[in-house]
């Protein structure tokens, strides 16, 4: 018998387990579709809902559950209500004219007071009148009106609004939510109460003699108390038991069972699935022994049905389940250990690809050779290019042995003097001609083929310096890139710090102001990068966030901090999530006007504003060169590109560099752009200004006026050219003025167009950043007659002083050091 092959053993194993994988992602994410999509879950809970009595005659469980769809799904109201209508009749025919009846008073009320401002509260009142009104009618016509009737009519009632509050509490968390990650004990409960409303739908069905409500219900105590213990299973053990008993007076003693196996279960966690299942044996025969000993035998049935369902339960099940239990021992495992991986994996992959970007930079850089060896280098491109002279004119001289046997130094000497003399000044000085005629028989033929090495020379020295240049700045931009990559990485790894003191203070001061806080998270207390997380109570939100918290969190930390992002939630007593962050110290404000050369559409001038993540605020004019369309892709590409390469953050030097290397070698045609790039730090109100073949800028502090100029060609006309950084400190209410050339060069019969353009933006009583560009540029046309020879923009920026809209309101405790 031949022996197996363990890697083909193993791979048709794992192919087997992928496949049965798949599988299963497939089914779940089809059943997920077809019950929360498409909305089959609430169908049937609407049937089973329908279906569900208790106290013999009530039944608000239907119009309860109706108004929390209408609030939360109201799209699926029409076919929720077939499905409640359909149970009913399943029932009994008066059971569906009740449930009929009500359905359509709620309808009725809900779609004729449709504006009122307060929904929710008419809601409430409409399940009330919704479920008196068809009984009351019911009860008259058969002539049933008695004191005990209408004390059921008030409870039914009562019970509706009752239900619809914990229906509102339970419905959401069936649907996929942005910002869910615990679920609190009354949620939690609102959910069990759900289910066994589910539940109370299924009494009277039975198999082999076991009430399937009864084996629901244990096996969801037998879950709950698995996944949070003893205080959570005999929670819902309670309440399961309470609804049941209130349907069916005959089960009034199963909610002793189910709190009591709730808790024994709970407590037996630690023997996993067995001993919790040993628990829900125990209470059934111990609670089993004081009731009827003809039930005993159904109870112990039903109990083996629901711990069986509890073993063929999916491991995932609770995985899943527990993510949402908050204070259980795989609630805090699987997060942290998830967000540990994830954080891990990740910061690996971003190191790695940081180290090959270095590496490739470092392949990529030029060494700096010694002048000795850059010598030698020289000494060998001369031997080169004489021998290349000589080739083609003293390999057929009869005098080639006089003058490279016996005379080789001189003869090497005089020709190097001429070669160098070439290359340096064009055309040799008389006295080396003069020398060298005296000393070669051939000497014009020999220097007229130096002149064409010559050429051939200076393009191979020029084609070298190109290659070097680009490897040179090939490198930069790796490096960039890589830095980039690197400061990442670190901030990935970088750990939460606790802030034990300033949470106190935090905590204190909602407190003060009695606003309840359920979670409290502070990642970071940088200047200036604030990052605070938290989920406050709140019975009806009205801006609590930027009105009172932000401006306490502001008087703590010595700084102001505004509301970065908030979910609120929509009914009252919800949790609200709230993310706070640090305000910019200042702020920009901007207007731009320009025009088209000729009053024309398409300008050759493009413009824009990059708000980029660092706290920092990016203006930029590209003008490229020319008018028309082809000049307007030209500037248009050259932002396009700054932007792009900004926003991943690679420093601003490197970026003007990676530009004028794409513009240069994308294409063999001519096609050059200036550049007007002002980055201003929102923090502390420095501004770094490049210019790259731009015009001047001006600062107007009050009645001064400053001037902001650098000297660089165009991007694209040159490979390589060195960027000059020009800095400056702006003020609160300062007005910074960027023009193109159309607007610099566009004055007509102006002798200094510098005073001229001062004394005009000196002389505006405006400090409207728009007004500002509309009037430079009016006074310029106007200069002209009203005629637009060139392409005009300017683009104004005024920087204010960041306020909050609320301000800081006094916490009674010292600022957080």
């Amino acid at each position: 018998m031949m022996d197996s092959i363990p890697g083909v053993e193993s791979k048709t194993f794992g192919a087997g387990q992928g496949v049965m994988s798949k599988w299963r992602k497939k089914i779940y994410s089809k059943t997920q579709s077809i019950l929360l999509e498409k909305g089959w879950l609430f169908f049937i809970v609407g049937f089973l809902l329908g279906r569900a009595v208790i106290l013999s005659v009530v039944s608000p469980f239907s119009v309860a559950f109706l108004a929390a769809i209408w609030l939360v799904h109201k799209e699926k109201a029409a076919k929720v209500m077939l499905a409640v209508f359909a149970g009913a009749l399943s029932y009994s025919v008066d059971q569906g004219i009740f449930i009929l009846l009500a359905m359509l008073v709620f309808v009725f009320l809900a779609g004729l007071f449709k504006h009122i401002k307060n929904q929710q509260g008419a809601i409430l009142l409409f399940v009330f009148l919704a479920t008196i009104a068809p009984r009351l009618m019911l009860y008259s016509i058969a002539d049933k009106l008695t004191s005990y009737e209408w004390m059921l009519l008030f409870v039914e009632g009562v019970l509706g609004t009752v239900l619809l509050l914990i229906f509102m509490q339970s419905i959401p968390l069936l649907s996929p939510k942005k910002y869910k990650p615990t679920l609190k004990n009354e949620e939690i409960v609102c959910m069990i109460i759900l289910l066994s409303s589910i539940l109370t739908g299924t009494i009277g069905w039975e198999l082999y003699g076991a009430s399937m409500e009864q084996i629901f219900s244990r096996y969801f105590v037998l879950m709950f108390a698995f996944i949070g213990g003893a205080a959570v299973g005999s929670t819902v053990g309670v309440v399961a038991g309470l609804i049941l008993s209130l349907a069916n007076v005959a089960n009034l003693y199963q909610m002793s069972l189910l709190a009591f196996s709730g808790l024994l279960g709970g407590l037996l966690k630690e023997g996993k699935k067995l001993g919790v299942g040993i628990g829900l044996l125990v209470g059934t025969f111990l609670v089993g022994i004081y009731g009827d000993a003809a039930n005993l035998v159904p109870s112990i049935m039903e109990s083996s049905a629901a711990i069986l369902l509890f073993f063929l339960t999916p491991a995932s099940w609770f995985k899943r389940l527990s993510r949402y239990i908050p204070g259980t021992e795989e609630y805090t495992n699987e997060q942290e250990q998830y967000l540990q991986k994830v954080r891990n994996v990740t910061a690996k992959r971003v190191e790695q690809f940081s180290d090959v970007f270095e590496a490739l930079s470092k392949s990529f850089q030029t060494v700096e050779y010694s002048p000795s060896v850059q010598d030698a280098d020289d000494k060998q491109e001369t031997d080169y290019f004489l021998s290349q002279v000589t080739e083609k004119t003293c390999q057929g001289c009869f005098m080639k042995n006089r003058c490279w046997q016996q005379q080789f130094d001189k003869s090497y000497s005089l020709m190097e003097g001429l070669k160098n003399d070439l290359v340096e000044n064009r055309e040799p000085t008389p006295r080396d001609v003069r020398a060298f005629e005296n000393h070669c028989v051939k000497s014009k033929k020999v220097m007229d083929v130096m002149k064409e090495e010559v050429t051939i020379f200076e393009a191979n020295q020029r084609l070298q310096k190109q290659v070097s240049e680009s490897k040179r700045f090939v490198a930069e931009q790796l490096q960039g890139v890589s830095e980039v990559m690197d400061d990442f990485a670190k901030e990935i790894l970088k750990e939460r710090h606790h802030h034990e003191q300033q949470e106190m203070q935090i905590v204190q001061g909602l407190d003060h102001m009695g606003i309840e806080v359920e979670k409290l998270d502070i990642f970071s207390l940088d200047k200036g990068n604030i990052d605070i997380e938290m989920m406050v109570n709140l019975y009806e939100y009205r801006g609590e966030g930027a009105k009172l918290i932000a401006p306490m969190l502001s008087d703590i930390l010595n700084e102001v901090v505004i509301v970065k992002q908030e979910e609120i939630s929509p009914f009252p007593n919800g949790s609200c999530f709230i993310v706070f962050g640090s305000a910019k110290e200042y702020e920009v404000e901007t207007g731009v006007s320009h025009a088209a050369k000729g009053g024309g559409v398409i300008s050759g001038d493009s413009f824009t504003t990059i708000e980029l993540g660092t706290g920092k605020y990016a203006m930029a004019i590209s003008d490229g060169m020319g008018n028309g369309e082809r000049a307007h892709e030209e500037s248009v590409e050259t932002l396009r590109l700054l932007q792009q390469i900004l926003q991943t953050g690679i420093p601003e030097k490197v970026a003007i560099k990676s530009i004028n290397s794409i513009l240069a070698l994308r294409s063999t045609d001519e096609m050059f752009a200036t550049l007007d790039l002002a980055v201003i730090n929102l923090h502390n109100a420095a501004v770094r200004f490049l210019k790259i073949g731009s015009t001047p800028s001006f600062i107007r502090r009050g009645d001064q006026m400053i001037k902001i100029e650098a000297s660089n060609l165009p991007m694209g006309i040159i490979q390589e050219f060195d960027v000059d950084i020009v800095k400056e400190q702006l003020l609160a209410d300062d007005l910074l003025i960027m023009m193109s050339d159309g607007i610099f060069d566009g004055p007509k019969h102006v002798e200094n167009v510098d005073v001229w353009l001062k004394r005009k933006i000196r002389e505006m009583k405006t400090e409207d950043p728009q007004e500002v560009a509309d009037l430079l540029l009016e006074e310029v046309i106007r200069t002209r007659s009203g005629e637009i020879n060139d392409d005009m923009t300017v683009m104004v920026a005024k920087i204010n002083k960041n306020s909050p809209q609320w301000a800081a309101i006094p916490a009674g405790h010292k600022h957080a050091q």
